[in-house]
């Protein structure tokens, strides 16, 4: 409650205003009255002194008093009441003449030693006013005092004393009638203040009265009397709503004594099911401790399949294939060991539970064993563009003891979620060791820093329960067991080592572990290639924080000279035995090709060597086939820089692209959407071989957004999908984009009677199960071709185009008016190859292309400026080029008229 109620406020925002404004009024209508009275006062005085002085000069020059005395009586009787009285002086200040006398007559006279006014001065007394003026002598010039610029003589002065009490009278008049209106005032914003209340304030009043009622139990309380408008319907929702509390209270009423009835069955019940549950908790200990050890038992027959498909896959890659099927085998491989990985948690978990999890103690080297670990991972942070980084603190022993694979476990989890749960930015690997206080013992720590999603305080403190994830989306978004952190920390735990967290939600998330290892030597050894890069100048070119201090680590490890450069500092022209310039994860190719270009060119170097955030082989065999450069993969590893800088460059490798059989395909533009990796890259490279044009997404919303902006034929929605599913997708799709009658096929796992019924009853137009059948797929594209309407092929990927400039559309008008503008003088080059003349510029314009290409949304066209460049590269003529050539211009035409639509 408040400390004045609604009332005293409403009564006082209508008085206090009229008041204070009345107030205002008032005292300014009584000043400004006042001065127009004593403007006038004086006005009227000066009337009458100022042409009495002039008639009083000739009587006061023959010293006539009598003739004054005339005069002055008579204008003094005119006048009054105003005149209280008329006196004369002369220029010696002595009284020469009244009108009468009084007692305050003498206030007339100047003070003794001021000087008679020139002009007609005002003195304000308490009672009255004195106004003088002087007497000039001005009728006894002569004719040549006239013509000279003197004053006449001043040979007296009149005093004139007006009476004030008329305007006293007049302003207490005034001050009355100013207040009288103000009170008037008062009195109707009263009036008008208690007929608000009355209308207003008194019906709010009884509906709070009821409200406190109703709060209070009394649900049969009802507002009462007429309202207008907006309190009305205010009184009937009041009404309206006591209504319905009075009927959900009365249900309520209900379900509490139904619930009381049914409680008091059940405790009858609690005290025979305790003795069955006391007696069901033993038997499901033992069988928890039979499931121990069946898992642990069943490590050999569970790993020898898995075992079988990863070898088997190994030995296929050994075998002559073709990109595509290089492609589908490592997806299998990474299937395989996905679920290897998730067998060997489940196993591992088992053993720990049981206590049958030994550890070895073995010599093993920490920086090899660190360096095949995030070899393993670094695809991953690839895929995902991470920047992974490693760096190794020295001084670090040489040999030490422990179990080398569980430590390489424990890595692989922390930093595996690392990435797994980090969308953008970088993980962090910083390897350090400390003496012990023995002197025999080795305080290895890991800290793994990562700019993910983090964690909050309820999120950490249930990270290490088993099964559990920190929420319940996380297992459908990223996937997983639950079990990884948990195997981990109870490795560490059985090594006597220790592991810290701390995370924030999305601020990352940073593992700090500590390990006691034995010290078997403490010396490294030191080969003698590494004493050949002693001394010698090196130029590290490396934006990245992280990966810059893990390369620089290195270097002055090997007492290398480095010089550090950056974007500010490029250090153009000087000469340096080695140059390492790494590039961030989303360099574009051509951008990592003119980079290169531009070391080459702005540097004397014996050697360049690129650090590239990309497992991709065919990338790096691009440089080092284009380039006389060494590309390695980030993380950079102590022993890849160190052969980089130490060894001469390989032999340029020839980029075979096998070219598959041409089959004729369906003209469709279809959408693929499912959240399994394995599954989507299965169902694409399906639809790839069967229609023009495959587009995919990895979740609904995704999808949705896509059937916004592109126009499909045919649309393969997974049903069970994190974020939105399918057939949520599928409405959304169906309602409001551009897609609603594109026929939607569900793909699900779920075979069960009635499944195929129940998803077209949401939507769907047709159903397809998994494992999904080639022969059925094919069906069902020629199913729906009859009925669908072909959507033309489109050049210009508008989206993608404004994704590479950042979404500015007018920089995206811009670069494509720029790469249409530079067909001509290709087009002209192309026409000359044609006509058998060598034409040597043809490469440099097809590199030039293909580099604005990359920033403008024609993937067709760069990836045929990409073929052709990678052929001319080779040595062969133009002429064998021909049909490339001739697709080149073909595309540079479509895309020149499609871009018509878009730079309108």
């Amino acid at each position: 409650m408040t400390k004045y109620g609604l009332r005293a406020r409403v009564l006082a925002f209508t008085i206090i205003p009229t008041l204070l404004i009345g107030t205002l009024l008032a005292g300014y209508f009584i000043f400004h009255r006042h001065q127009q009275i004593e403007k006038f006062m004086i006005e009227q005085g000066t009337s009458v002194i100022e042409p009495l002085a002039i008639a009083s000069e000739y009587g006061l020059t023959r010293s006539s008093r009598e003739d004054l005395r005339r005069l002055i009586s008579t204008s003094h009787r005119r006048n009054s009441p105003l005149i209280k009285s008329i006196a004369i002086f002369t220029k010696d200040n002595n009284l020469f003449v009244t009108s009468n006398f009084h007692r305050d007559f003498m206030e007339m006279r100047l003070p003794d030693g001021k000087a008679i006014p020139e002009l007609t001065s005002v003195e304000h007394m308490d009672d009255y006013i004195i106004l003088r003026t002087p007497i000039l002598a001005e009728n006894s010039l002569s004719e040549t005092s006239l013509q000279s610029s003197s004053t006449p003589e001043v040979i007296g002065y009149m005093a004139l004393q007006l009476n004030t009490d008329s305007s006293v009278i007049a302003q207490y008049r005034d001050t009355a009638t100013a207040i009288f209106i103000v009170l008037l005032g008062l009195v109707l914003s009263v009036i008008f203040g208690l007929n608000l209340v009355h209308v207003v304030i008194e019906p709010i009043n009884r509906m709070v009265r009821a409200v406190y009622h109703i709060r209070e139990g009394r649900l049969d309380t009802r507002v009462r009397g007429k309202m207008d408008g907006e309190l009305d319907m205010l009184k009937n929702g009041i009404n309206a709503m006591a209504k319905a509390i009075s009927e959900y209270h009365n249900e309520m009423q209900q379900s509490i004594d139904q619930a009381t009835s049914d409680l008091r069955e059940t405790l009858e019940q609690i005290e025979i099911q305790n003795v069955e549950l006391d007696m069901a908790k033993k038997r499901a200990q033992e069988a928890a401790r039979i499931k121990s050890e069946f898992l642990a038992n069943m490590s050999h027959e569970l790993r020898t399949p898995l075992n079988g498909v990863i070898g088997f896959t190994r030995q296929l890659f050994k075998t002559q294939l073709s990109l595509h099927q290089r492609d589908y085998l490592s997806t299998i491989e990474h299937s395989a060991k996905n679920l290897l990985s998730i067998i060997n948690d489940i196993l591992d978990f088992s053993k720990l539970e049981a206590g049958k999890l030994t550890l070895e103690n073995i010599p093993f080297n920490i920086r090899e064993m660190i360096n095949d670990t995030v070899t393993l991972l670094a695809p991953s942070a690839h895929d995902k563009q991470l920047e992974l980084s490693l760096l190794v603190s020295q001084p670090i022993p040489d040999l030490v003891a422990g179990d080398p694979l569980r430590l390489q476990q424990i890595v692989t989890n922390i930093v595996g979620n690392a990435i797994k749960f980090t969308e953008q930015g970088m993980v962090n690997i910083h390897i350090s060791t400390t003496f012990a206080t023995d002197q025999q013992t080795v305080l290895l720590r890991i800290r793994i820093r990562d700019t993910g999603i983090g964690m909050s305080g309820d999120q950490l403190m249930r990270l290490f329960q088993p099964f559990i994830q920190g929420d319940n989306s996380i297992s459908r978004r990223y996937g997983g067991t639950g079990l990884g952190l948990v195997i981990s920390q109870k490795l560490i735990e059985q090594m006597d080592g220790t592991m810290h967290v701390h995370s924030e939600p999305n601020q990352g998330s940073e593992f700090t572990i500590n390990i006691p290892l034995e010290l078997v030597s403490e010396e490294g050894n030191i080969s003698s290639e590494q004493l050949l890069l002693a001394g010698k100048n090196v130029l590290l070119w490396e934006n990245d924080p992280w990966s810059r201090e893990s390369c620089l680590s290195l270097l002055n490890e090997w007492n290398m000279q480095t010089v550090l450069a950056s974007d500010e500092q490029p250090f153009v022209g000087a000469t340096f035995y080695a140059m390492v310039v790494g590039f961030a994860p989303d360099t574009p190719t051509d951008k990592i090709q003119q980079t290169v270009d531009l070391c080459l060119q702005n540097y004397q170097l014996d050697k360049l060597v690129v650090l590239l955030n990309s497992s991709d082989p065919t990338l790096h065999e691009l440089l080092m086939q284009n380039h006389k450069v060494y590309s390695i993969s980030k993380p950079v590893i102590h022993n890849k820089l160190l052969q980089a800088l130490l060894q001469p460059l390989p032999p340029a490798q020839t980029l075979t692209l096998a070219k598959e059989q041409q089959k004729e395909k369906l003209p469709l533009r279809v959408l693929a959407v499912d959240d399994n990796p394995a599954n989507l890259k299965l169902i694409v490279a399906l639809l790839h071989d069967l229609v023009q044009e495959v587009y995919s997404c990895q979740n609904g919303h995704q999808a949705v957004a896509q059937a916004e902006k592109t126009r499909f034929d045919l649309i393969f929605m997974d049903v069970q999908m994190p974020i939105m599913d399918g057939i949520q997708a599928c409405r959304l799709i169906h309602q409001d984009t551009c897609n609603q009658q594109t026929p939607i096929i569900a793909v699900t796992a779920h075979a069960s009677p009635g499944e195929r019924e129940r998803l077209m009853a949401n939507g769907m137009d047709e159903y397809l199960s998994k494992p999904i059948d080639e022969v059925q797929l094919k069906r069902l594209l020629l199913q729906f071709s009859d009925t669908t309407a072909v959507t033309t092929a489109t050049f210009i990927d508008w989206p993608m185009a404004l994704e590479k400039v950042k979404g500015k559309d007018a920089l995206a008008k811009e670069m494509l008016q720029m790469l249409v503008a530079s067909f001509d003088e290709l087009i002209s080059l192309i026409e000359r190859a044609l006509a058998g003349h060598e034409c040597a510029e043809l490469l440099d314009a097809i590199h030039k292309l293909r580099g604005g290409a990359a920033y403008c949304g024609v993937p067709q066209l760069q990836a045929s400026c990409a073929e052709l460049e990678q052929g001319l590269r080779s040595g062969l003529t133009c002429t064998a080029f021909e049909p490339e050539l001739l697709e080149l211009l073909d595309i540079m035409k479509a895309v020149k008229q499609e871009s018509g639509q878009w730079l309108s």
